[in-house]
């Protein structure tokens, strides 16, 4: 008799199989300190496309075709986050010890929605949860829950807002005049969508100005008023704490202090930079984060995390509970209301079957402390200062606002006499033009108007050395572009 597929099975739990996959990933960290080493693929989504064009296998391959495939066909073909030149997306070079994590999580495939089903797991989610919400400033009776991201934890907070905002919402829908929701300019397309799929519309989301790319308090104010004025009420106001496009910090304390005199619930969205809790030089910015009804935090991001890694905090955990008005007595075992907190986290997650992401969170807290990885934060940060420094020096380049985290903006101006059309068109090219070199890797979007560079230093092996080198070629490509 042949092989059967639970001998296969057998075969690759064997420590050496284990280890060739330990050793591709150990290898391909190893390549990304060559800076001579191409930053992404140059393939087109067409011809990538067909190198996996092929037949569904009917039957097994070897583990070392597999390996040999997986290097030369994945490997090479993805961006590479370690390199010291890729300052993309807010997506982290990530930590080690939680990349090793990940085997295990895989290995246990615990689903933290019971505790039933991930007894461990859920315990330390609970702690973990805990120890962010003391670290946001709130008391014992919050809580909170893993998510996917932030895009989830602002939708989750937003539908406990709705639950608080109209308590029949779930069995009876939201009716002709919901409640709208108050964001300000620069806010993440989360808060939108959020509006939009809990059945509010989202012409029921209204967006307050910006000033130096944050929230106008004083606009929000008015916007308040004038809506207090036509008889709308606000479901909740989100303020946004580390902004996608610019990294900047809204004005926590004095819309806090707005929205508690308006009884108004409010929401931040600190997905990427709730982080700073954990910085002893960038803490400050995160000032009246306490309170916030609650809030979207994403260790994916600033803690450096693999993907996926969000969570929602919210300062009364019965408030989360609230929002998923729905009994499932083969999964969760007890009555809402009960005396004894449920450590059941599906009465508090939209998710049902969901990984335990939470064990990479918790071996990085242990194996780096809290205060390495707010060092980390600190680095990051000071690199992308260091940036702007390099750019303020460079005439050809004009930085678009001061860092308040490790993300920049800026724009080439050349030597200043062509028009903004022309500027963002040349701006489009070079961007384009220099991710296609291979020398690295950048990302771009529209600030006031205009079509201007960014980046995001998410990489501790980047030094302000390697931005040097990164400006550097900008120019020299800039130039051409330019001279036509």
């Amino acid at each position: 008799m042949g092989t059967s597929i639970v001998d296969e099975l057998e075969r690759d739990m064997a420590p050496e199989v284990a280890q060739a996959f330990v050793q591709l990933a150990t290898e391909y960290l190893a390549g990304t300190r060559d800076v001579a080493q191409r930053v992404t693929s140059s393939q087109s989504p067409a011809a990538l496309a067909q190198r996996f064009a092929e037949p569904l296998p009917r039957t097994g391959r070897s583990v070392e075709q597999i390996l040999a495939r997986l290097r030369t066909d994945v490997i090479a073909e993805s961006n590479h986050l370690y390199h010291p030149r890729y300052v993309g997306h807010q997506v982290s070079a990530p930590l080690p010890a939680a990349v090793w994590t990940e085997s295990l999580i895989g290995a246990l495939n615990q689903s933290v929605a019971v505790f039933e089903m991930s007894p461990a797991a859920t315990v330390i989610e609970t702690q973990v949860i805990r120890w962010m919400c003391e670290l946001a400033g709130y008391g014992p009776g919050a809580g909170g829950t893993l998510t996917s991201g932030g895009t989830e934890a602002t939708q989750t907070a937003l539908l406990a807002a709705r639950a608080v905002a109209l308590p029949n919402a779930w069995a009876e829908g939201v009716g002709p005049n919901p409640p709208v929701v108050v964001y300000g300019e620069h806010a993440h397309y989360a808060v939108s969508r959020a509006v939009g799929a809990l059945g509010l519309g989202v012409n029921h989301a209204v967006r307050v100005p910006s000033r130096d790319h944050c929230m106008d308090v004083r606009a929000m104010r008015e916007t308040l008023d004038g809506l207090a004025a036509e008889g709308r009420a606000v479901m909740a106001v989100v303020a946004t704490a580390g902004s996608t496009a610019t990294g900047s910090f809204d004005d926590l304390e004095a819309i806090g202090t707005l929205c508690e005199a308006r009884g108004l619930w409010l929401h931040v969205d600190g997905a990427h930079g709730a982080s700073a809790l954990l910085s002893a030089t960038h803490r400050h910015r995160l000032t009246g984060l306490r309170r916030a009804q609650s809030i979207a935090w994403d260790p994916h991001k600033m803690m450096l995390l693999p993907l996926s890694a969000g969570a929602v905090l919210v300062r009364d955990e019965r408030r989360l509970e609230g929002a998923f008005a729905q009994q499932a007595p083969y999964l969760f075992h007890g009555a809402a209301g009960e005396a004894e907190r449920r450590w059941d986290q599906g009465v508090r997650s939209a998710q049902c079957s969901r990984r335990a992401d939470v064990l990479k969170l918790w071996v990085a807290l242990q194996r780096y402390g809290a205060d390495g990885i707010g060092a980390l934060y600190d680095r990051l940060c000071e690199v992308a200062r260091g940036m702007h420094d390099e750019i303020a020096q460079r005439p050809q380049l004009e930085a678009m606002h001061e860092p308040e985290s490790n993300i920049l903006c800026f724009r080439w101006v050349g030597d200043g006499a062509s028009g903004d059309a022309v500027l963002d068109a040349q701006n489009r090219e070079l961007r384009e033009r220099y991710n296609a070199s291979g020398h690295g890797w950048i990302t771009a979007t529209e600030l006031d108007g205009r079509r201007v560079l960014r980046v995001t230093i998410m990489n501790p092996r980047t030094t302000v050395a390697h931005c040097r080198e990164i400006v550097d070629a900008l120019i020299a490509m800039g130039e051409a572009i330019a001279a036509g």
